[in-house]
């Protein structure tokens, strides 16, 4: 995939022309698709990056039991991988990089509600080093209301694998954080995130894919190393109370690795109810950075 061949005759190749993102395809809107949403599958995704609120677990709380937030990218899988395996965008799986996620929370997402989701391409751009693409996935519940609405973000990178450029938006805050929390990943967790996610990347759970995508080894989904930065934000910001969380925004920075532990630290941002956070990997280098969230 991405690769096109010309070819002189059967035996000889006299040359390799390699094939960008289709820019044609820049709007187009793909088919919803639906998800049916049960405590069993949520409370797995909670337990799938070392979960321990009450909210996400415990049945018998009168008010019932919700999904984590980053549940909503488990009710749009389908209707991403849409977009991601359309044979007309050319998109190179192998060199593609989840570089940023944003989502707004309009609504919790519960056991019982059938989830529908509509993805549209709203960008493909030139990158320092390949190229960008991103999707909107627009998600409601049975009765037509939004839940979420996410963007996600991937880079494409060339066969050079260039790095991309750094900017100055992307400095850490000066200031002492509000709070700093440290979390370990475990041996086994792209396994298990992988199994509650359906997010079966071989990147995340074949050492030798990896190392042929260029990677040093297994890493950690990008959204898993999310997760445990929205529990740090929860718990900490929201009171342990996951309804309050209204926007959650990261640019991944680095890859995580099994085994090791992030620490995310947390600022107050310039509007009230908003906050600037950070997550760094045991050397104090960002994996995800930016990161933004807004709480009520």
């Amino acid at each position: 995939m991405g690769t096109g061949i010309k070819q002189a005759d059967a035996g000889h190749v006299h040359s390799l022309e390699i094939m960008g993102l289709n820019r044609s395809l820049l709007g187009k809107e793909y088919d919803p698709q639906s998800y049916a949403v049960s405590a069993e599958a949520t409370t797995a995704y909670a337990r799938a990056y070392n979960e321990d609120n009450a909210w996400f677990l415990d049945a018998d709380r009168p008010e019932g039991i919700l999904a984590p937030p980053l549940f909503g990218a488990v009710t749009s899988w389908l209707s991403l991988m849409m977009v991601v395996t359309d044979t007309e965008l050319n998109v190179d799986t192998l060199r593609l990089v989840h570089s940023r996620q944003d989502t707004r929370f309009f609504r919790p997402i519960i056991p019982g509600d059938t989830i529908n989701s509509t993805a549209k391409i709203v960008a493909i751009e030139e990158q320092p080093g390949g190229e960008s693409l991103a999707v909107d996935l627009h998600c409601c519940n049975q009765t037509g209301e939004t839940v979420q609405r996410i963007t996600f973000t991937a880079f494409i990178r060339d066969q050079g694998r260039r790095p991309r450029k750094r900017t100055a938006a992307n400095e850490t805050p000066d200031s002492e954080p509000l709070h700093r929390v440290s979390q370990t990943i475990d041996a086994d967790q792209t396994f298990r995130y992988a199994k509650a996610s359906g997010d079966h990347n071989p990147i995340h759970l074949d050492e030798n894919v990896a190392k042929l995508a260029g990677l040093p080894g297994i890493i950690v989904h990008g959204l898993c190393t999310l997760a445990f930065a929205s529990k740090a934000i929860i718990d900490n910001v929201c009171e342990k109370d996951p309804r309050r969380l209204k926007r959650l925004s990261a640019g991944f920075a680095r890859p995580v690795l099994p085994g090791q532990t992030i620490t995310t630290a947390i600022w107050p941002d310039t509007n009230a109810g908003s906050y600037r956070y950070e997550t760094v990997n045991p050397n104090g280098r960002a994996v995800i950075r930016p990161g933004y969230a807004e709480v009520e």
